[in-house]
């Protein structure tokens, strides 16, 4: 898998609030925003997986006490 160039524009404020994150962590501000979107992007794929299991054994999402449920 190759990579491309995404270019955005964001305000000031914003990317001092993104520079502050990544330092926190060590990071440069690349690598946070790749990282959060790879984590959000698995937990949406997650969620997904979880839904279409309980579809194919027949569990009712609604009777599934939200306590029971993997998040």
């Amino acid at each position: 898998m190759g990579s491309t160039v995404l270019s955005l524009r964001i305000d000031g404020e914003l990317l001092d609030r993104l520079r502050r994150h990544a330092a926190r962590r060590g990071m440069s501000v690349q690598d946070y925003v790749v990282r959060t979107l790879v984590r959000d992007d698995f937990d949406e794929r997650f969620h997904a997986a979880v839904d279409a299991t309980e579809k194919f054994y027949g569990a009712d999402p609604r009777q599934v006490d939200p306590a029971d449920r993997v998040t």
